[in-house]
């Protein structure tokens, strides 16, 4: 079965079903993203317990990550939204 654009336009579920599985995957990788940095720079010393300075670097290091991808979304959204027709054009 090809997965052109007319085959998913032509069937309404099967699209929400390849974008909810896309989100998905983004959403995972993203957690896989944001655990490998932040991991690598609050992780002294692997240990039964997180001690209190590794704990608030965990969530200031997560809290920051989602500022920043946030951020970027935003900034993007912003730049396609200025681009208009010219970016609808490139993504078809």
């Amino acid at each position: 079965m090809a997965m052109d654009g007319k085959t998913a336009s032509a069937d309404p579920q099967l699209q929400q079903f390849i974008e909810i599985e896309s989100q998905k995957q983004k959403f995972q990788q993203l957690v896989h993203q944001m655990t490998e940095v932040c991991w690598e720079k609050c992780m002294d010393k692997p240990g039964p317990k997180l001690d209190s300075r590794t704990d608030v670097c965990f969530v200031n290091c997560v809290e920051r990550f989602i500022d920043t991808s946030q951020f970027i979304l935003n900034r993007l959204e912003q730049t396609q939204r200025s681009r208009g027709s010219f970016s609808d054009s490139m993504t078809d």
